[in-house]
């Protein structure tokens, strides 16, 4: 299923700081002085270029702090240096996506304590990479190709201290395939990245109608009881990234949409969001009410804005995932009700959402690529219970 978060358009300051080109403006494009009178004739050569070095490197300070919507901190700023002009791609060319991973294995591991942070952008990243849309390998084949990730599906880079913490989120139910595909795509590709990761699978258990959001609040909540993640992402289970450089880092002040172009949409808006445990307690986590498909996204987008936030997206030129084909899933039918919820999401977003979830913990397994967490939510309130069966009637009931 396709999460979209909100329908605006894609302008330069909805981008992620790092992902996108900034360009001067020749318009702004400033021209010497003119003297002011005779006593600046001594020394105006120096001072006029000085001057005019001050004032465009102020101008291009202000340019870049307005696009971006702030640098975000200093991790921000180093970005943007680091990737200065937008660099085009080549989809027509992909690498394998286990490309440069061997080299995570071949790295000296020294002690923990003598490790130093990993770079800002990973030296490992390829760009555009291969997606398997069919005949996904085993879980066994799957594990064996990354040897680096843990029980529960935990990793982290074996040579230096990440940067990043960020745990994946994935709502799920009976789609074995498309969890597979998933697995062996995005395990090579968040360790290429240099993260310390892991991720959960949130199995709705039962034949209720499917919950997407409500999954991931539960997700949400299981993962920060596991471990101090600074990134939430929140991820569809048939969405497969198809460049590296579109990282699965956080916005430090805002919510992130990050597939920005998507195949079965002709590359238009749609997708895999990210949150900071922060941003997710502001907007009061995700609705709980939206039973079934559709809706929720709306939702979510509208609690960003109603929580004081915006919505940035990195370059389309970065942010393309491909989706893998599938029919509709039973349980998970179009929801009926989703336009009249959505009308009340100015008045219930405070009071539907984390505050008011519940769910039972089934189980809780630390499968060898993933944490797998069987819950079950509830019944949708709306949905018609089946009619009883007709009592039968006595044979000394009387009734002719």
């Amino acid at each position: 299923m396709v999460a979209r978060w909100g329908h605006d358009r894609v302008g330069a300051s909805d981008r992620v700081p790092g992902r996108q080109a900034l360009t001067l403006d020749p318009k702004l494009a400033l021209t010497p002085p003119r003297p002011a009178g005779p006593g600046i004739e001594f020394g105006r050569g120096l001072d006029s270029r000085c001057a005019l070095v001050l004032l465009v490197g102020l101008q291009l300070a202000f340019l870049l702090y307005f696009s971006l919507g702030g640098f975000g901190g200093v991790g921000g700023l180093a970005a943007v240096l680091v990737r200065s002009a937008q660099q085009e791609f080549d989809y027509s060319r992909p690498h394998d996506v286990y490309t440069n991973l061997s080299q995570l294995g071949a790295l000296p591991s020294p002690d923990a304590r003598a490790l130093e942070y990993c770079p800002l952008l990973s030296p490992l990243l390829v760009g555009p990479v291969s997606v398997r849309l069919s005949s996904p390998p085993s879980m066994d084949e799957i594990r064996k190709r990354n040897p680096l990730v843990s029980p529960g599906g935990h990793c982290r880079p074996p040579s230096c201290e990440s940067r990043h913490h960020t745990a994946i989120i994935i709502p799920y139910r009976d789609r074995l395939a498309h969890l597979r595909s998933l697995l062996y795509h995005l395990h090579p590709f968040l360790q290429r990245q240099q993260l310390h990761y892991a991720i959960y699978i949130v199995h709705q258990v039962g034949n209720s109608t499917f919950n997407r959001a409500k999954l991931l609040n539960v997700g949400v909540r299981e993962a920060l009881r596991d471990g101090d993640w600074d990134c939430l992402f929140l991820h569809d289970v048939d969405l497969l990234p198809e460049n590296d450089h579109n990282t699965y880092t956080c916005h430090a002040q805002s919510p992130t949409h990050l597939s920005v172009a998507m195949d079965k949409f002709r590359y238009s808006t749609s997708g895999v969001s990210a949150v900071t445990p922060d941003q997710y307690l502001r907007m009061n986590g995700f609705p709980n009410e939206y039973w079934g498909w559709g809706g929720e996204d709306d939702d979510i987008a509208a609690r960003v804005r109603l929580s004081g936030m915006k919505i940035v997206r990195p370059s389309v030129e970065v942010g393309h995932y491909k989706m893998i084909k599938h029919h509709g899933d039973k349980g998970n039918e179009e929801n009926p009700h989703r336009f009249d919820l959505l009308m009340k999401t100015r008045r219930s977003w405070r009071t539907d959402g984390l505050n008011s979830l519940t769910y039972t913990l089934l189980s809780k397994e630390l499968e060898p690529l993933y944490t797998n967490l069987s819950v079950s939510i509830g019944d949708d309130p709306r949905r018609k219970a089946p009619p009883l069966p007709a009592k039968p009637v006595s044979k000394n009931s009387g009734i002719t």
